[in-house]
């Protein structure tokens, strides 16, 4: 091979090489699961039978738990994407 045409090549792939480009880490999306909102609670009628104030008290109660967890995993996360987030500045 003819070094007139080598040396120049191998400038312009070096060259090439050299320079970067910026790269803007975004932060991710929310999952849609997470992002739900908690249900709204059931009230009681104003002179409820002892049985359905009980269902009405367990309804609640499982819709708070739903709620809590989805919060949980919702701060899990987001803890855990801030910190991939943070290491690649």
């Amino acid at each position: 091979m003819n070094v007139k045409l080598f040396a120049p090549l191998l400038c312009v792939t070096l060259l090439g090489c050299s320079t970067t480009v910026p790269v803007v880490a975004k932060f991710p999306e929310v999952p849609s699961q997470l992002t739900v909102a908690c249900a709204k609670l059931k009230e009681a009628e104003s002179k409820p039978e002892i049985s359905d104030l009980t269902k009405t008290i367990l309804h609640n109660y499982a819709e708070y738990h739903i709620c809590a967890i989805r919060l949980d995993a919702w701060n899990e996360w987001y803890r855990e994407q801030k910190k991939l987030y943070e290491a690649l500045k």
